[in-house]
């Protein structure tokens, strides 16, 4: 049997020593890179069944809730391989958490079956939080000094099961479960008599049209939704009403990158609604900078522009500016009584079509609010 002869000196100075680079691919990346490569990838959308699901933390502020910190996970999929026309169906948990004790959990989506023919949108959120309370009525809640606090938990539930009729329209039956336990409440008359802990159950259908060409994301398109609900007292509902809601979005293009959006919405209750189920303003979706709740009666109509520019590669920037009041009745819709609003914002492509968002709103008398929050307002 021969031996391979050893090798010369000079052979032995040529064989080549691992480097650093290979021995850490060799080993596996470090933590930070690992991060850096899952940002990295989360916007590439997948045309194939299975879950595409990312996670990501950010910070959010207002004068009410204080800093925070919010989580969202977001889940793209599509239930057929065979259409990649169809826009994905979406699912995202959010969670936030304030130094103020406000805390909230849920899930929200909309699932798109097999060749559209029917959606489904829920959400599911439990929110235990100290809360502020003027009362009701525009008069009432424009005045500083009836700031109260309170402190609540809460439970909330919304779905609808809507069949595609054809030609981008879809109706179907919506179920809405709402609960509130209040306590510690500051100023217990500004609830004007009605109970601190509520349970409402209702029915309803919905109609809508929908031809935008992403539902997280629209660049195009139309959305229009017309719902009308139901809350009896054989539901068991201490506080019996009926509401009608309308929502109108539409999206153009207006240049390379810029998209121009509009929303109009408007909540008219009628019977006895109770101090929660009252319509509102403020919160992450319009009217943002005003603290969700502080205006609140029967009735709510608002509107918003804001105008999308991408910037470079998953990074782009919006502005807005629009308009909300709050009634009992429509005489009372005035000029003097509309709120104003406005912002800026900064976006980032956390999954193909899902952006991160960071806002900054603006409204009547300094009110203000900073949120980070995922997917656009509307």
């Amino acid at each position: 049997m021969l031996l391979p002869e050893p090798l010369a000196a000079a052979d032995r100075d040529t064989v080549p020593t691992p480097q650093p680079e290979q021995e850490a691919k060799k080993h596996g990346k470090n933590f930070i890179g690992k991060v850096i490569d899952y940002f990295g990838k989360a916007n590439k959308g997948k045309k194939t069944r299975g879950m595409d699901f990312t996670i990501i933390g950010g910070p959010y502020y207002n004068s009410d809730m204080g800093l925070g910190i919010g989580l969202v996970a977001s889940g793209l999929y599509r239930t057929t391989d065979a259409d990649s026309v169809l826009p994905p169906s979406n699912a995202s948990l959010f969670g936030k958490i304030s130094t103020k004790g406000f805390a909230s959990i849920g899930i929200r989506g909309t699932h798109l079956a097999p060749a559209d023919r029917y959606r489904i949108t829920y959400i599911a959120e439990f929110l235990a939080d100290p809360s502020d309370y003027w009362g009701i009525g525009y008069e009432m809640d424009n005045n500083d000094a009836n700031e109260s606090e309170m402190k609540r938990t809460g439970v909330r539930i919304n779905g609808s099961f809507l069949f595609h009729l054809g030609s981008s329209i879809y109706a179907g039956p919506k179920v809405m479960f709402d609960y509130i336990h209040a306590y510690k409440i500051e100023r217990p008359e500004l609830l004007m008599g009605m109970r601190t802990s509520l349970c409402n159950t209702g029915v309803g259908a919905t109609i809508s049209y929908d031809s935008r060409d992403v539902l997280t994301n629209p660049h195009r398109g139309i959305y229009a939704s017309l719902s009308q609900s139901f809350r009896p007292k054989f539901m068991g509902n201490r506080y019996a009403f009926s509401t009608t809601e309308l929502q109108i979005d539409g999206y153009h293009s207006l240049w390379h990158g810029a998209t121009i959006a509009g929303d109009l919405r408007a909540t008219f209750n009628y019977g006895n609604p109770s101090w929660y189920m009252m319509a509102q303003v403020g919160g992450s979706y319009f009217m943002r900078g005003y603290y969700e709740g502080r205006y609140r009666d029967k009735s709510m109509m608002a509107a918003q522009v804001e105008l999308r520019q991408h910037l470079w590669r998953r990074i782009g920037v919006v502005a807005w500016g629009g308009a909300a009041t709050v009634f009992s009745k429509f005489s009372q819709v005035q000029m003097r009584r509309m709120l104003p609003n406005a912002g800026v914002g900064f976006r980032w492509e956390f999954k193909k079509d899902v952006n991160i968002r960071l806002d900054v709103g603006f409204g009547k008398s300094g009110q203000n609010g900073f949120m980070f929050n995922i997917n656009e307002a509307f």
